[in-house]
């Protein structure tokens, strides 16, 4: 697959569109925003591949018309993104584990007679830590939120053996259900989960990585934190915000301002996209070719400070 893609794509300092050129996009709606083409499109002019990737706004209740044409058309792939990670799963042909067991999808490989789904968002995020020398194994992990992501990132973190996961959300009833999925579908104990104020009856002396799932401090909740005292972050050695846009949120601020380390989802954006187009054109993107997709996306977003 690999060497039919290598078409000459490169010619004369700008990419060749012609009869071999394959397609790659994104479903959603909206999905005007989306910034996935500026990593995709850097990615393929950079490494000689001959495929674009474009937005494909698909209106409501059409997820599985958006799926059928998209192997009719003879796509290589597709990423999903909402209202449709959901959606997409009864028109595919196969799933991943780890997808299934998320219960969202957010790539589509594309396989005989269909689609494959795949979840490269917590693949995406365990890489973006990696690179930012953070583990999972053995942490004790506090999740802010529990809704769809939440979810994703407490299976994500049993999966990466974390000594335990700890579930705040504004509704203990919901943060005491998702704990207790991830449970059952680990086999173990390992989740539990509590009221949102409740933090303060952790453990005294122990501190954690904490990863905010929800979407406060994105607009128009820019400048706020889902929990906004101090004594909260001095328990909080490293801080992750899946908020992209702001660069920088409150919660990152209050992370740092109380000693720890803070990283924003700008990189979990980037590392979904790249194990996307991995899994598509079976090539592997070293992490040169990453920082160049990177820029590009920091770019397209008008974000020109280091991050």
């Amino acid at each position: 697959m690999t060497r039919f893609l290598r078409w000459k794509a490169m010619e004369n300092n700008h990419r060749t569109i012609n009869g071999y050129t394959r397609v790659c996009g994104v479903m959603g709606n909206p999905v005007e925003h989306t910034m996935s083409p500026a990593i995709h499109n850097t990615l393929a002019e950079a490494m000689g591949e001959n495929l674009v990737y474009v937005p494909f706004r698909v209106p409501p209740g059409q997820a599985g018309e958006a799926v059928r044409g998209a192997f009719a058309l003879n796509l290589m792939g597709m990423n999903v993104t909402v209202p449709y990670k959901s959606q997409v799963i009864p028109f595919l042909k196969e799933m991943d584990p780890l997808a299934e067991a998320i219960g969202a999808v957010n790539t589509l490989v594309r396989v005989q007679e269909g689609f494959k789904g795949y979840n490269t968002d917590m693949p995406g995020l365990c890489r973006a830590m990696g690179r930012d020398g953070v583990e999972l194994e053995g942490e004790n992990v506090l999740i802010l939120g529990a809704g769809g992501v939440a979810r994703a990132v407490a299976i994500l973190a049993a999966d990466q053996k974390a000594a335990g996961i700890t579930i705040l959300n504004r509704t203990a009833s919901r943060a005491i259900e998702v704990a207790e999925e991830v449970n059952g579908i680990t086999g173990r104990r390992i989740a539990e989960g509590r009221a949102l104020d409740a933090w303060s009856a952790l453990p005294e002396g122990e501190t954690y990585l904490a990863i905010q799932a929800t979407n406060v401090g994105m607009f128009p909740r820019v400048g706020e934190a889902v929990i906004e005292e101090e004594a909260f972050y001095h328990r909080i050695h490293t801080g992750y915000d899946l908020v992209f846009n702001p660069a920088e949120t409150k919660f990152m601020s209050l992370v740092r301002q109380s000693g720890g380390r803070a990283f924003g989802g700008l990189k979990m954006l980037l590392y979904q996209g790249i194990i996307a187009y991995e899994l598509w054109t079976g090539t592997r993107v070293d992490e040169e070719l990453a920082g160049k997709a990177y820029e590009a996306m920091k770019d397209a977003m008008g974000i020109s400070e280091n991050c």
